[in-house]
């Protein structure tokens, strides 16, 4: 009888650890994930930037999702290349295997600790569906962790990879199994039947946990395998979260989740889609309906009600945009989205499932985002939080979430035309969008998160009083504590400004039978938004071929510059030529400048420019092959403007110091008063009058 009751315990012991492998994602979770990264974008995502805005993270973001992190090696050993991290060559750390693109295997361990103790959780992109091989189809490295040795061979590849070509280029390569999901014609599809490759991935997984200090998973291409080996892969290595990347119809994907047992959730890719179909065909009724059938049956979201009444909705991590349908730098995209990205943003944030916010998305429009996550938090909305549909037409959809703490009413699109009823308390509102909260919550409200705020004019901010009762707001502008005999009381939906030119703490407090309750605090600073305009030390020379780069702050060695067409301007040595520096921009960036020196060539040069330009600081970061602009001037991101000639304007009462020349080289005098209206040489610059 003894040996039966300790065999209990043992097994009842176990119970919650095997719930945690299988749950895949946690029920009720109200956290929210930033995707930290956009397609070809690294200065954005190199692990010290990513570090350095850890504070301003902490508040909204639970866990944050990164690149895969291993080197993975340069094909051609060109200094100048860089990869998402998709094409994985290194999986265990050492050496170099962990300098990736985005920074150095320090830098990341240290972003992951900085993470952690500001309680964000470090989401890993695993890539295990396929693997880089040099040296041949099958060279793949050799790794030494913890003492084992891990490598694997053409046996631990498909037997039909790459569509049978690397069986008919290798015909005396002994094979693996066949492709137990989507082949992939690129890379090595790795065969997850190999003892060889499940060992090899479990300890792959187990470091990314238990050594560099992930919190989970985002495994990458997941319909390449069955999902039976997600399901063995977490219950072996059990991640607090892992999410799949099961790219197609939501019958589809909530076929690969049943298929892992549940023990991993998936992106809700149809989320993402009837919003883009929302924006695209300027009809908010798409939000509530399917995104087309898919072989007969209808292809709706996975937290819509609709769909198996939303019981898959625990395990639907929401997106609007990611890395794949984003418009990216070389033009491709799949179905992004083009308009109302704000807008939208406060719909995935008012609706059950995880959402995932795109690091770009962020950028441009943090102080939004951050209200409406503050919003969601207030509500208590979760993965699991039931929503009810109220109006949904052409010009707009309501919807109401019951979250742990209180409903949100959601109203997207045209806001005149729909008016809730006064159960119901504003407590946001931007483009095509507004937050209103039951008066159940019983707490003041400001509308905007605090931060730094870039408008032409004053802030204004929304107070709210979201209560049952009689109540009066009171503020301060100084820091100190609102007062309940205030000279000033506010009706609940006032507005006040916050000045420009300041940073300023604002705290709100509802006034209820004589006394100050739920005090609310902010800080703002509102300055006037940076105004772009070309530095006026940027000058062309009459003749010249040169452009011009705006180097971010993070690029913080020389600045090179690689021009070509059919021929090299720049020597055809990577990284090319070190650029000019010309000063420093109003953004405090340092301007550069390239200067093609035509001595230096032959004849073929003669006549001709480059048709491509590539920036780079000594190779570390470039920018894209971008169009030769005569006079362009760049950012990181591309052309901006285009400095002309190095003509500048002439006022009538300004006088031009210097020897005056008209544009066939006669000299016509020493300044250019009293000359007719025209254009004039002075001092080897053109100037019009």
């Amino acid at each position: 009888m003894k040996r039966l009751i300790i065999s209990l315990t043992a097994l009842l012991s176990m119970l919650p650890m095997a719930a945690q492998a299988v749950q895949g994602w946690p029920a009720n979770y109200g956290g929210v994930m930033l995707q930290a990264f956009s397609w070809d974008d690294y200065d954005s995502s190199q692990w010290t930037v990513l570090e350095s805005q850890a504070d301003e993270f902490a508040p909204y973001f639970s866990l944050v999702w990164i690149p895969q992190s291993g080197n993975c090696f340069a094909p051609d050993a060109d200094p100048s290349w860089r990869s998402m991290g998709y094409d994985d060559y290194f999986w265990f750390p050492g050496g170099d295997n962990y300098k990736s693109s985005f920074g150095t295997e320090a830098q990341l361990r240290s972003l992951i600790k900085t993470f952690k103790a500001k309680g964000i959780g470090t989401i890993a992109d695993v890539v295990i569906n396929h693997r880089r091989s040099q040296n041949g189809w099958f060279g793949f490295p050799t790794e030494t962790y913890n003492g084992v040795t891990y490598t694997m061979s053409s046996k631990d590849v498909c037997s039909n990879d790459d569509n049978g070509k690397a069986k008919s280029n290798n015909p005396s390569a002994t094979l693996g199994e066949p492709d137990t999901g989507e082949d992939w014609d690129g890379m090595r599809d790795l065969d997850h039947t190999s003892t060889n490759v499940q060992n090899t991935v479990k300890a792959y997984l187990d470091m990314l946990l238990n050594d560099l200090g992930y919190t989970g998973f985002r495994y990458d291409m997941v319909k390449g395998y069955a999902p039976t080996y997600t399901q063995m892969y977490n219950e072996a290595s059990k991640p607090q979260f892992s999410v799949g990347e099961c790219w197609d119809s939501g019958p589809v994907i909530e076929n690969w989740i049943d298929g892992t047992g549940k023990a991993s959730a998936a992106f809700d890719f149809q989320f993402k889609y009837v919003v883009r179909n929302a924006a695209d065909k300027f009809n908010y009724g798409n939000l509530d309906k399917d995104n087309g059938e898919y072989y007969g049956t209808l292809n709706y979201p996975l937290i819509s009600n609709k769909e198996h009444d939303g019981q898959y909705k625990q395990w639907a991590i929401t997106f609007i945009e990611n890395h794949d349908t984003q418009l990216r730098p070389d033009g491709s995209s799949n179905g992004p989205l083009n308009r109302d990205t704000v807008a939208f943003n406060a719909y995935l944030l008012a609706m059950p499932g995880t959402p995932c916010i795109f690091l770009p998305h962020w950028t441009d429009y943090k102080q939004d985002i951050k209200s409406q996550i503050m919003v969601r938090q207030l509500a208590g909305i979760v993965n699991t939080s039931n929503y009810e549909v109220l109006k949904s037409n052409t010009y707009n959809q309501v919807v109401s979430t019951t979250g742990n703490n209180s409903k949100l009413l959601t109203v997207i699109g045209r806001q005149e035309r729909y008016t809730p009823d006064a159960s119901w308390v504003k407590i946001l509102e931007g483009k095509n969008y507004s937050y209103w909260l039951d008066r159940s919550v019983n707490t003041a409200w400001i509308s905007h998160a605090s931060g730094t705020y870039e408008t032409d004019g004053d802030l204004t901010v929304l107070l709210s009083a979201v209560t049952n009762q009689d109540a009066k707001l009171v503020y301060t502008t100084d820091g100190s504590e609102p007062k309940a005999d205030s000279p000033v009381k506010l009706n609940s939906g006032a507005t006040i400004s916050i000045p420009n030119g300041f940073t300023t703490t604002l705290k709100v407090g509802m006034v209820v039978n004589g006394a100050v309750t739920n005090v609310q605090t902010r800080t703002y600073t509102v300055k006037a938004p940076y105004k772009f305009s070309i530095p006026e030390f940027c000058k062309v020379n009459d003749g010249e071929i040169c452009a011009f780069f705006e180097a971010p702050q993070s690029w913080n060695n020389t600045i090179c510059c690689w021009a070509w067409d059919d021929k090299n301007y720049t020597g055809g040595s990577w990284p090319g030529v070190a650029c000019t520096m010309l000063g420093v921009a109003e953004s405090g960036n340092n301007v550069w400048k390239w200067t093609f020196d035509p001595d230096k060539y032959t004849g073929l040069y003669a006549g001709t420019m480059p048709q491509y330009i590539i920036f780079n600081n000594s190779g570390a970061n470039k920018t894209q092959d971008l169009d030769f602009v005569n006079g362009g001037y760049y950012n990181k991101d591309g052309l901006v403007a285009k400095v002309t000639s190095g003509i500048s304007t002439v006022m009538a009462d300004r006088t031009a110091a210097g020897k005056v020349y008209t544009l066939d080289g006669r000299q016509v005098n020493t300044t250019v008063d009293n000359l007719p209206r025209g254009i004039y040489v002075i001092n080897g610059r053109k100037v019009i009058k």
